[in-house]
């Protein structure tokens, strides 16, 4: 606030007025609205305080990662994965092993000649009787063990277990998604916070200039008219408008945060800190973060991953050039009332059989132009993986040397602004005390009001700015997640 004592007339609290709000477009960029912290939030409709979730950065990202359907759907892809893995893994024992049954009505015998029921076979009387039905039922066993398969089961296995792998850095890469977002949310959110504390000493100015003028008026000074009042009163409606789309992009601001947390409709969200600081982060050598992107980042162990399982899948493939060896067994019985087995070997009654089968065996593809083409689509996938690893692995460092840059520019841009505040304090301060001792201008304590109040405001953007490139360094060098289970995270300065 400026003591009316500052103010010589209602021009210069007019100015200061008009001139602040050339500054207050800074306090409502898109994606950085103004927002205030005036106690326990109210639903419109019902005029009933909602519960308020108060978080830290920390603990919206936990949440985040928690009830994310997003990172769920990865994690599902992972058990998917997990389960095509042990599939690969039993279909080391017994590929093949199942059961059959079969049942029916058969017919009975007719025997007219009452001929032993061992040597019915030998009497040309002995018919059917479809008259006299009987149940029949009938099982059959088979099983197929590997012995030897050139490497088609062992491929399929490393290729399953990288897949897994595969699927883990995936999950990953979202997780990284997720939490970026959920603290960009969480930080705009803090700096609209801070941005309304500015709009509010703007309405402040609003209501002393009118005061002023008023007060002018009625002592009749002879360099205010009621042109002046009525241009105030003007301004005053243009300042309700922005507290207005102050007040709902606070309100988008924060249930952004809420939908991103998944919270019920009777919920809303607060952030913890009264203050957006600067986080700690010491920059090291380029080289540093490069060597922990290399390391870290989860697209190259996704490529690593692909590698290892496109590699393994052309052996597979391979494996079809030369036979497989086998041991097979096949075992079979059959039962129906009625009927009486022959014991003569050459002699049998198909609703009557007991038998096993077991053996070697060799299974070869013979179609060998099929073999090698198949073997050139399993290379051309590896080869197409190779390079996309080739291109990863140079993107990454790239995104990790412009992330490092932006750290630089973004720190010194807060350090720039902070200086430059300093010196508008000195200003302002300079000016009101020549106001005090009746020295000062209008002009330039007007221009000191606007730059103060500009200044401030670029300084909380400036921060916001800072705070995310930090976090994008962390993001591109894949250590997102690894500071945050640390604690690491966020350390403010």
């Amino acid at each position: 606030m400026i003591p009316s004592n500052l103010v010589p007339g209602a021009r210069g609290a007019l100015w200061i007025v008009f001139l602040m709000f050339c500054a207050s477009p800074v306090l409502g960029q898109s994606g950085q609205s103004t927002g205030s912290v005036p106690g326990p939030p109210r639903d419109r409709s019902s005029g009933s305080v909602v519960d308020t979730l108060t978080v830290t950065i920390n603990e919206a990202i936990r949440t985040a990662l928690d009830v994310s359907p997003e990172v769920a759907t990865e994690q599902a892809g992972i058990e998917f994965a997990k389960a095509r893995h042990n599939l690969a893994k039993s279909s080391r024992f017994l590929t093949n092993f199942e059961a059959t049954s079969a049942h029916s009505a058969t017919p009975g015998i007719e025997n007219p000649n009452n001929t032993p029921t061992d040597r019915l076979y030998l009497d040309p009387d002995v018919r059917n009787d479809w008259e006299d039905l009987n149940l029949f039922s009938r099982l059959e066993v088979e099983a197929l063990q590997p012995i030897w398969t050139w490497g088609e089961l062992g491929g399929n296995i490393r290729a399953a277990r990288a897949g897994v792998d595969v699927e883990r850095a995936v999950r990953e890469r979202k997780e990284l998604e997720v939490a970026s977002r959920t603290a960009e949310l969480y930080w705009s959110l803090l700096l609209t916070e801070e941005l309304f504390r500015l709009t509010g000493e703007a309405g402040g100015i609003v209501a002393q200039a009118k005061d002023e003028i008023d007060r002018l008026l009625q002592e009749g000074a002879e360099d205010v008219d009621m042109a002046d009042l009525y241009q105030v009163q003007i301004t005053e409606q243009e300042f309700h408008q922005r507290v207005v789309e102050a007040r709902e992009a606070r309100q988008t601001a924060r249930a952004a945060l809420r939908r991103q947390l998944f919270l019920t409709d009777g919920q809303t969200v607060a952030v913890a800190e009264v203050q957006l600081l600067p986080i700690a982060a010491p920059l090291e050598p380029l080289e540093v973060y490069q060597r922990r992107a290399l390391d870290s980042r989860p697209e190259l162990a996704q490529a690593r991953a692909g590698l290892r399982a496109t590699n393994a899948l052309v052996d597979v493939a391979r494996s079809d050039f030369f036979p497989k060896i086998f041991i097979g067994l096949t075992a079979r019985y059959g039962y129906a009332a009625g009927r009486h087995r022959q014991r003569n070997p050459f002699v049998g009654d198909p609703f009557l059989s007991q038998s096993v089968e077991t053996g070697l065996g060799l299974r070869l593809k013979l179609n060998a132009a099929q073999t090698r083409s198949r073997v050139q689509q399993a290379r051309a996938r590896h080869d197409e993986v190779r390079f996309q690893h080739d291109a990863a692995h140079q993107l990454i460092l790239f995104e990790v040397e412009k992330a490092w840059r932006d750290v630089i520019i973004a720190r010194q841009a807060v350090t720039s602004r902070e200086e430059a505040l300093k010196i508008s304090r000195q200003w302002l301060l300079d000016e009101q005390i020549n106001f005090d001792l009746d020295l000062g201008d209008t002009e330039n304590l007007v221009k000191a009001v606007r730059d103060n109040l500009t200044l401030r405001a670029q300084r909380h953007e400036a921060v916001f700015n800072y705070n995310m490139s930090v976090l994008r360094l962390y993001q591109k060098t894949g250590t997102l997640l690894q500071r945050l289970e640390s604690g690491t995270l966020l350390v403010e300065e």
